[in-house]
């Protein structure tokens, strides 16, 4: 692994990474794949997340789950951070009620893991990580304790600044209607494998299916719908880039028991059939 600092205490792990040439590709590599990750990143970077390429434009925090796949192309010319921690340090489902930041940082119907920061935000992210990083050189009894209090912050004001910057501002203030599209976003995300219908998560969520669509329409949001076979689509482009898995094997491992009505599905949503997506991108990537 690249150099870090690190905690490690009962299966609870969190480190923390200057990010720089000579550490990116062991960052790359699988040594943490299993952990959730966050970055920061300058102006001038270039990375992919599961399938789209970002280019740092202004100096971003990125949200990166255990089943997303990372890749950092190019450092911009300052220095980057990055964090990384198991679920027995910090889970964010106990978290969530306090912190409020799953299915918006992570997990997000939009697919979006990414936050930028404005002049006026960074010193406040500047001084999280630095703090981080003194903690780590105390190596105090209470280290574990205050780096999941630094790590909480960052979680709360990187919430608020993603709904700010992706969601409409209507949909902010209605407390209520985000808890919904937070628990929506989140329910999808659990059992989009075995359900495939708007009606499965009406059942969840004991309301009517049209209710839930009138809920998203109301808040200009995608059809719920559109947002269960989007992440159904992510997970089959993703099994079909990073496993060998065939076309009938991926829509098998998706739920789906008939690989016509797989096909169909994907080239419906994608514009090309499974076998035409992997060639293509991996001839690109």
């Amino acid at each position: 692994m690249a150099s870090e600092n690190v905690f490690r205490s009962n299966l609870k792990t969190i480190g923390l990474i200057s990010l720089h040439e000579e550490n990116v590709d062991s960052i790359n590599s699988a040594n943490y794949k299993q952990y959730i990750k966050v970055l920061l990143l300058s102006k001038g970077a270039k990375v992919q997340v599961d399938l789209a390429e970002y280019s740092v434009k202004q100096p971003s925090l990125f949200f990166v789950s255990p089943s997303q796949h990372l890749h950092i192309k190019k450092l911009g010319k300052e220095e980057g951070h990055f964090v990384f921690y198991n679920r027995d340090f910090y889970c964010i489902q106990i978290h969530d009620e306090e912190v409020a930041c799953n299915g918006l940082l992570f997990s997000n119907i939009y697919n979006m893991p990414m936050v930028e920061l404005d002049n006026g935000e960074i010193p406040f992210f500047s001084y999280i990580f630095g703090q981080m990083t003194d903690e780590f050189g105390l190596n105090d009894t209470s280290l574990e304790e205050m780096l999941r209090t630094y790590l909480k912050q960052l979680f709360i004001k990187s919430a608020r600044l993603w709904k700010k910057q992706n969601l409409d501002k209507e949909l902010i203030e209605q407390n209520s209607d985000l808890e919904f599209f937070r628990k929506f976003t989140l329910l999808v995300d659990e059992h989009y494998k075995e359900k495939h219908h708007v009606a499965d998560y009406a059942e969840l969520l004991f309301m009517a299916p049209k209710t839930i669509s009138h809920k998203f329409k109301r808040l200009n949001l995608p059809q719920p719908n559109d947002v269960i076979k989007n992440r159904i689509l992510l997970e089959a482009k993703r099994l079909l880039v990073h496993t060998n898995l065939t076309a009938k094997e991926v829509g098998y491992e998706l739920g789906y028991e008939d690989p016509a009505y797989f096909s169909r599905l994907f080239v419906q949503k994608s514009g090309e059939t499974p076998s035409a997506f992997r060639a293509k991108f991996l001839a690109i990537n």
